[in-house]
């Protein structure tokens, strides 16, 4: 006869304790362990289990003697999503999809795996959170309903494993792996114990039978994967959706990719019939025909990845009575634009002790690229002297804690992208002399003040 015991398990690590423990002694994290209810003797199986993650060990043998093997991927049809997987998938490949609720994760995958249906690959949608009926409905909403798609409203693992074993696709989408459970342990689906062992389980039989896996999560209040982080661990790829859901756009970004590249960014657009390719990124965050001389606008080109962006810096510096003033920024590191006022204030003396200031970049897109540092001086000067930066100019450059304007990756790429919408006039670094630039005019400057005197003049 089994019995029920009461275990502690970590939600980041999977660490088990017998107690309540306020951090983990694995993973050092705080308030992590929470109580699962389990049975003896489901407990033991599911430690047996866990010894053996992977049924396709090898021999012993040297590097040399392995020849590589061509990698062939399978597109999934839409451009951004391949881009981030760096082409498309490879076979056996485990890819987590993450978000917040509403972002458009069910949305996008769903398209997805009606374009592999329809270029003949055999896919199988999982769904534990929709019945077939509202399947229906939304991919007839998506325009994909008359997709040779195989569905599954089901969350038993073990009828799952089932299903792919008769059937046996060569694309599996799972939405999502906190809703699966295995009828062998006794907690509740969602739990650290139920979604490391059916991700496990998922895994062996994938590498196994080389089945590309789509896994849908959820996050939970501070935007990370809801769980155990062992699950992060076992799959290839993990992809976020990282922007609010009341945004227009989309903005998914590789957070881990074992055959591909991690810093490339998909940009969507969410309408009446699902999510959206943006082709043109520089024109969702940069109107050309709208854009006026006004002051405290400035024009420069982020990189997300191998892409070069066109970004609107917009700041506003006004006069507060308030002894101490205000400091906001949207879509920028408040800390570095701290950095940036104080550069200013030292190397131009520019006077803000009495000023607030806010910085926003259009569009509700979050950039780190250091390259926006002279923007983000540009803009906050052309509103403080309350001058315009000519409509025509892009500005690029990192600014050090000395005043000193440092050298930027790519910065041929930028040019030519800001000269495509174009801009005829460039603020770059005077240390990029490398690069060349493209056929308009090019000012180098090698500090703030060379800077301020080519954007206004003597000021």
């Amino acid at each position: 006869m089994s019995r029920l015991k009461t275990v502690y398990r970590c939600q980041s690590c999977g660490f088990g304790a017998a107690k309540f423990l306020g951090q983990c002694p694995s993973c050092q994290a705080w308030n992590s362990l929470v109580e699962e209810v389990v049975e003896e003797s489901a407990l033991a199986s599911s430690k047996s289990r866990s010894r053996l993650l992977t049924d396709f060990s090898s021999e012993i043998v040297s590097l040399s003697d392995l020849k590589p093997e061509t990698t062939l991927r399978l597109p999934t049809g839409i451009l951004e999503l391949d881009r981030l997987l760096g082409g498309g998938l490879v076979k056996g490949q485990i890819a987590l999809l993450a978000g917040p609720p509403g972002i458009g994760k069910s949305t996008m995958i769903l398209q997805a795996a009606a374009l592999l249906s329809e270029a003949g690959q055999k896919t199988l949608y999982v769904s534990g959170e929709e019945s077939l009926d509202q399947i229906s409905n939304r991919a007839k909403r998506l325009n994909v309903s008359k997709s040779q798609l195989s569905l599954l409203s089901e969350t038993d693992l073990t009828k799952i494993l089932a299903a792919l074993e008769s059937l046996n696709p060569a694309v599996l989408v799972l939405d999502s792996i906190q809703t699966v459970y295995h009828p062998d342990l006794d907690s509740s689906p969602g739990t650290v114990a139920q979604v490391r062992e059916c991700a496990a389980q998922i895994l062996r039989f994938s590498k196994n039978k080389g089945i590309m896996v789509f896994l849908l999560g959820h996050v939970t209040k501070d935007g990370s994967v809801a769980g155990p982080r062992v699950l992060e661990h076992l799959v290839d790829t993990v992809l976020y959706f990282d922007s609010e859901r009341q945004d227009a756009f989309r903005v998914l970004r590789a957070h881990k990719n074992r055959f591909g590249p991690t810093d490339e960014a998909g940009f969507f657009e969410m309408g009446a019939s699902g999510l959206k390719e943006v082709k043109s990124v520089s024109s969702l965050f940069f109107d050309g025909s709208k854009a006026g001389e006004k002051p405290g606008r400035a024009i420069s080109v982020a990189m997300e990845g191998s892409r070069p962006i066109l970004i609107e810096v917009q700041s506003l510096v006004v006069s507060t009575k308030y002894p101490l003033p205000r400091r906001m920024a949207t879509g920028l590191d408040l800390n570095r634009v701290l950095v940036l006022l104080a550069a200013m204030e030292k190397h131009l003396r520019l006077r803000l002790e009495d000023k607030d200031v806010f910085l926003n970049l259009a569009g509700g897109v979050k950039i780190s690229d250091p390259a926006l540092d002279l923007a983000v001086c540009a803009s906050v000067l052309s509103s403080a002297y309350d001058e315009p930066i000519a409509k025509d100019m892009a500005i690029v450059g990192e600014v050090s804690l000395l005043g000193d304007i440092g050298s930027v990756s790519h910065l041929e790429q930028r040019l030519k992208e800001a000269a495509k919408m174009g801009f005829k006039k460039a603020l770059r670094p005077g240390g990029n002399e490398g690069n060349s630039a493209p056929a308009f005019e090019s000012v180098p400057v090698l500090d703030l003040k060379q800077a301020s005197a080519a954007i206004f003049g003597g000021k």
